[in-house]
């Protein structure tokens, strides 16, 4: 097998990797949506097993093309990127093919990207809900940021619905 098939069979890896995450990340959403804790520890467990291939994968990336500058008579640069690559390959079949498979690549990561930033923002929310609901509960702290002689502090007048001193 050519160092070139190689490193194509290695993008098609990554490439799934990310389409598996992102559906993952998909389901995220409508977990998140759903506030199931459960579900949602479920889902970030596969995405770390997914991200710990997706690590192997790209090291094994980085390592092909090493292995292919070595063979041309380069120095090998773990900091080479297949657009650098493709700049060097000579056969025209080659270079579209990796241009074609970075491509793909890069679509289905920028799709992840979006993504998880809709999932990020939805967590924000969930936390201010919570926090929000905590303050109603306890009360706000109105003045607790601001230094009081202990002496002199009024004894707990917050207006909660728990008494949190009992």
């Amino acid at each position: 097998m050519s160092t070139i098939q190689a490193l194509l069979e290695t993008m098609n890896r990554l490439q799934t990797a990310y389409e598996a995450l992102l559906e993952l990340s998909l389901e995220k959403t409508q977990v998140l949506v759903r506030n199931d804790v459960d579900q949602l520890n479920f889902i970030v467990n596969k995405e770390n097993k997914l991200m710990r291939g997706i690590v192997e994968a790209d090291q094994l990336r980085v390592q092909v093309i090493n292995e292919y500058l070595i063979a041309r008579g380069y120095n090998p640069n773990p900091k080479i990127t297949v657009s650098d690559l493709v700049k060097i390959i000579f056969k025209a079949e080659e270079k579209q093919s990796l241009a074609e498979a970075q491509r793909s690549l890069l679509e289905i990561v920028a799709r992840l990207k979006e993504r998880n930033a809709v999932n990020q923002q939805l967590v924000e929310q969930s936390l201010y809900f919570i926090n929000y609901s905590l303050d109603l509960v306890i009360g706000a702290p109105e003045d607790d940021v601001v230094y009081q002689n202990p002496h002199q502090a009024k004894g707990g007048n917050r207006m909660g619905m728990f008494d949190t001193k009992a």
